[in-house]
């Protein structure tokens, strides 16, 4: 199964998250898209980065099924399998919880993380998986 991973290319955190998910991504199920690419806009993700909300968008290939912020991650982390299923029993917690927690790190990811003002070049494995 593969799962697309719609990212704010302009955030520095969102451009870490997408390092990370590739180096833990063991079995290749990920594949990464900006939210301001081609196919973010033929599905209409592309309202997320026009907003600048820090939406995290992540489309389950197999169904076609569409997860938003907390849940996104939730199900990237899915993706990874392992013991990165562990972090799963976040799901427990209420949803108001998990989209505060969502939405106070996106509304202060810049701050705090920077923007992606320079692109480090990717390995060719991360360029591999990053789609338009």
């Amino acid at each position: 199964m593969k799962w697309i991973v719609f990212f704010d290319g302009d955030c520095g955190l969102c451009s870490r998250s997408v390092r990370f998910f590739a180096k833990y991504d063991r079995h290749d199920h990920l594949r990464f898209a900006p939210l301001q690419g081609e196919i973010a806009a033929a599905k209409e993700f592309g309202k997320y980065a026009a907003i600048d909300d820090g939406t995290m968008v992540v489309c389950r290939e197999a169904d076609g099924e569409v997860f938003y912020r907390f849940d996104a991650l939730l199900e990237s982390l899915r993706a990874l399998g392992g013991l990165w299923k562990v972090l799963l029993v976040a799901k427990m917690l209420p949803r108001s919880v998990r989209e505060l927690l969502y939405r106070t790190v996106a509304r202060n990811r810049i701050r705090w993380f920077g923007k992606a003002d320079t692109c480090a070049l990717p390995d060719p494995e991360l360029v591999r998986r990053l789609l338009p």
